[in-house]
């Protein structure tokens, strides 16, 4: 099974800036990470945009529709922020793309910094993308959920289904 990552940005990607303290995009950190977790997959990645998502737009998630239709591949990971994961998730299963499997995953805390959750998630996203029905789903957490069945706990640093 071919699998493709689209990368976003979304703190999975952030840099650290010593002298002003920002953080900040520079290159996207899945091809190292896909080194280090010893990816034995055919995979595809990349570069869509490098956002945070709070700054993504109508139009930005439009290219992801667009980017993720227009793939070859119908196992699709796309490395997403999290703060508008369930915004972009909602487009793309309004765009139907049926015969796709599409899962969006990022970071609470920034690969660069060591201690980041993304690796896990990264992992994780690829793992679901190869076994779950065609549909959109999130994984985080090492856990996978429908789009429409998820939200982020903004207190408690999870993603967590909703009944």
């Amino acid at each position: 099974m071919s699998i493709r990552i689209l990368v976003t940005g979304g703190t999975f990607d952030k840099e650290y800036d010593e002298l002003t303290g920002r953080l900040y995009f520079r290159d996207t950190h899945v091809p190292d990470m896909l080194r280090r977790g010893r990816c034995r997959l055919e995979v595809s990645v990349d570069t869509v945009m490098m956002v945070d998502s709070l700054d993504l737009d109508d139009e930005g998630r439009g290219e992801i529709v667009r980017r993720v239709g227009d793939a070859a591949e119908r196992a699709i990971v796309v490395t997403h922020g999290t703060d508008t994961m369930v915004e972009t998730a909602a487009a793309l299963a309004a765009a139907k793309l049926d015969a796709k499997t599409v899962v969006l995953t990022g970071a609470m805390v920034p690969y660069a910094f060591g201690s980041s959750d993304g690796l896990f998630n990264l992992g994780s996203a690829l793992s679901f993308v190869q076994v779950l029905p065609p549909g959109v789903y999130i994984a985080m957490n090492g856990q996978h959920f429908d789009w429409n069945r998820v939200r982020k706990n903004r207190i408690g640093g999870v993603f967590e289904a909703i009944p």
